[in-house]
């Protein structure tokens, strides 16, 4: 799975026309639609605000907002379908320049338009880690912290201090046996990591 890299804004001109289109990253369907709420509200005297987005497979929407159906918002979709983007909505604001581009016109418009944004918020991959607890006894906590990195095997993500201190490392499933044995050889001692719980980062493409 991809998303965008950040939220962004860009605009280009084609014949007087003023096309700015705006992306948002947006984990529900809910979200997009506020979003295209807000969009609509800050430019409210715009001729168009065409609209895409796709939550997941089974969640993905698009409006021509008053263009001629076929024009602004299924090439705006296809564009977030072929680059395989998930969790991203994007409006297309088009202030009219009393030149028509006719269905053609409209339909390179809208892509372009949607294409541009795309390529200067930059794409990120989808990549499900693991989070793993190390157990260790308070005391040495500092010394074994000192020594995770200096590998590359996983991430540490910071510390949970109890009678016994959790370090919470990132990694992906299937490099627990790898992370195993290097923490063994290097504490010398066998380690058994607990699998805390799996999310979803996101790593540039």
């Amino acid at each position: 799975m991809q998303t965008i890299q950040k939220d962004c804004r860009t605009e280009i001109v084609i014949e007087k026309s003023r096309f700015i289109c705006t992306l948002k990253k947006v984990g529900s369907e809910t979200e997009a639609q506020e979003f295209i709420k807000s969009i609509k509200k800050e430019f409210w005297d715009a001729t168009h605000n065409c609209s895409a987005y796709i939550i997941n497979d089974m969640q993905q929407r698009s409006s021509d907002d008053g263009e001629p159906s076929g024009t602004a918002g299924v090439p705006m979709l296809e564009v977030l379908r072929k680059k395989s983007l998930t969790g991203v909505a994007a409006v297309v604001t088009r202030y009219f320049g009393g030149i028509k581009l006719g269905a053609g016109g409209l339909v390179r418009a809208y892509t372009n338009s949607v294409v541009h944004a795309v390529e200067e918020a930059g794409l990120a991959r989808r990549v499900e880690m693991a989070v793993f607890a190390l157990s260790a006894p308070p005391g040495e906590a500092g010394r074994i912290m000192n020594k995770l990195y200096n590998q590359n095997i996983f991430t540490v993500n910071g510390a949970q201090y109890g009678e016994r201190v959790k370090i919470l490392l990132y990694m992906k499933q299937e490099q627990q046996a790898e992370a195993e044995a290097w923490l063994t050889a290097a504490l010398n001692r066998p380690v058994t990591l607990e699998e805390v719980s799996t999310e979803f980062v996101e790593v540039p493409v």
